[in-house]
């Protein structure tokens, strides 16, 4: 059994850590408020907008399609793999890597596949297998949708100039702060929708059908991106502040166990103590 100077030293010392983990938590939950009134106001507008493209698109003649939905022979893939700038938040970057490489092994293991990773936790393990085509750490200390806009274009760019045949989003979807699911999505081409004869849309357009679905293609990628961005910044809060609570609840079941610890040597010591006395005592009267 350890002696009384290292308990407590020990109990201290993890006395210190759950002070750590405790504030952490904290800290993690208001940053989560933040971030999940942000996604929850925001998905409706999403999720309307990209049904009411599918609607429009699902209209149009073949020929009318967007450069955005140009679909060729898939040679180079780029995987957008989102995680964060740190860590200590449980599975939520391993979770990101072990998607990434799954996709890339199991659909894509003939391709050229390179990777553009926002947040330097996927940056870091990635770059010793894959190749990197970019890194991008700090969009997250201004989470905006200007900010998320410009790295949209890049992407749309990329693709229209032929550098990649085919980008596909990879992120943690928020459920809730203890649920986060990891989300697979394809960016680019535009996944085509088939026609249905029986759909009709009685509304006038202006300008015209055409014009309005090329305005809102690069607008609804630009959200999408966007959304999963904030998907993946309240999963991350959320997953810290769970792992932060875990943590602090370890720390404090240690810290009683060293306690329980610390008393039954200090008793043992005592114990000793008054034993010597009294065998010191009875030596001295005989």
């Amino acid at each position: 059994m350890a002696n009384l100077k290292e308990l407590r030293s020990r109990i201290t010392s993890v006395s210190s850590t759950m002070q750590i983990t405790s504030a952490m938590k904290m800290v993690s939950a208001a940053k989560l408020s933040k971030a999940q009134d942000a996604i929850t106001a925001m998905r409706p507008y999403s999720e309307k907008l990209s049904e009411l493209l599918q609607s429009l698109s699902a209209t149009l003649d073949s020929d009318q399609s967007s450069k955005y939905a140009e679909q060729r022979e898939v040679n180079k893939v780029l995987m957008v793999a989102i995680s964060s700038n740190r860590g200590l938040a449980g599975a939520f970057n391993s979770n990101i890597v072990k998607a990434s490489k799954y996709v890339t092994n199991r659909d894509y293991s003939d391709k050229n596949v390179e990777f553009y990773t926002i947040g330097k936790k996927a940056n870091d393990i990635l770059k010793k297998t894959y190749n990197i085509y970019k890194t991008e750490t700090g969009i997250y200390d201004d989470l905006s949708f200007e900010n998320a806009e410009a790295v949209a274009k890049e992407l749309m760019e990329l693709f229209v100039e032929g550098r990649f045949d085919k980008i596909v989003l990879v992120y943690n979807q928020f459920k809730n702060a203890a649920t986060q699911e990891v989300q697979v999505e394809q960016f680019l081409p535009i996944v085509p929708v088939e026609k249905d004869e029986n759909v009709t849309l009685d509304y006038i357009f202006e300008p015209s059908k055409e014009e309005i679905v090329m305005e809102l293609i690069p607008k609804s990628l630009k959200m999408q991106l966007y959304k999963a961005l904030r998907d993946s910044f309240a999963s991350e809060h959320g997953a810290r502040m769970t792992a932060m609570h875990k943590a602090t609840d370890n720390a404090q079941e240690l810290r009683d166990s060293l306690k329980l610890s610390y008393n039954k040597a200090r008793q043992a010591s005592i114990t000793n103590e008054i034993l010597e006395i009294v065998g010191g005592a009875e030596a001295l009267n005989n």
